[in-house]
């Protein structure tokens, strides 16, 4: 009886371990399918060779004007977070809803640099993303009016580390960084903000997270090109992005 109980008991340790991580955990440590979309603004040519490097992800890059296709039902099930480096303007009604639906649905989402000004006559994407590059005069929601937003390139500044608890920016200490830069920008007051800086021509928050339906959200203004994807902290900030949005 003892022999009996002892092999019953290694059965069910071992089928234990084989769900946590073996045959059936392969998927739990699967590398995280990221749909890259860009289009509408140029951007470094090493893009797809950098994103190559980012530890535990695979990247499928779609361009426009048929990257929004990607976001249809149909097509949900092919990747577990959209990463966004575009500046795009031109939807339909029904690429409108299809947009909104993916991420309402629980799909995650990280909005890099230039994305911040896609979308322009969608009120909605900024409730999106949680923030909004504009292009002409704005008010906020204290009904203070700003002049358009502003962009500045090659700015050496420091980035501060406003939450050091959360995922995205677990790890990563105050840092220098030589990027271009986003002025009269508008983040939304229920967005929980995780760098800041103190840089005149840049807007004080520059990467936050937000919920969005039940997808996370993470928007980062940070990275314009080589000089500031090559820089450590970015490189570990959009990956911890990605891995947490998921």
């Amino acid at each position: 009886m003892k022999t009996s109980i002892k092999i019953t008991g290694i059965f069910i340790l071992s089928f234990m371990m084989l769900c946590n991580g073996g045959v059936f955990g392969q998927k739990k440590n699967a590398p995280v399918r990221v749909l890259l979309i860009t289009g509408g603004h140029d951007f470094d040519s090493s893009l797809d060779a950098y994103m190559e490097s980012l530890p535990g992800i695979v990247v499928k890059h779609v361009k426009h004007p048929n990257a929004l296709s990607m976001l249809r039902p149909e097509n949900r099930s092919l990747y577990d977070v959209v990463l966004l480096y575009d500046t795009y303007d031109t939807t339909s009604e029904q690429e409108k809803k299809d947009f909104a639906d993916c991420f309402k649905e629980g799909k995650g989402l990280v909005v890099w640099h230039h994305a911040t000004a896609s979308y322009r006559d969608w009120p909605e994407y900024q409730e999106i993303i949680g923030g909004r590059y504009y292009f002409t005069s704005w008010t906020d929601s204290k009904g203070i009016s700003h002049p358009p937003s502003t962009y500045k390139h090659d700015v050496q500044f420091r980035v501060k580390v406003a939450d050091r608890k959360h995922p995205v920016s677990k790890g990563i200490v105050d840092f220098d960084i030589l990027d271009e830069t986003y002025g009269s920008f508008c983040v939304n007051p229920e967005v929980r903000v995780l760098l800041t800086t103190n840089e005149p021509t840049s807007v004080p928050s520059i990467v936050w997270t937000k919920q969005y339906g039940k997808s996370k959200v993470v928007t980062i203004l940070l990275g314009h090109d080589q000089h500031a994807w090559n820089n450590p902290n970015h490189k570990k900030l959009l990956t911890q992005a990605i891995l947490w949005a998921k």
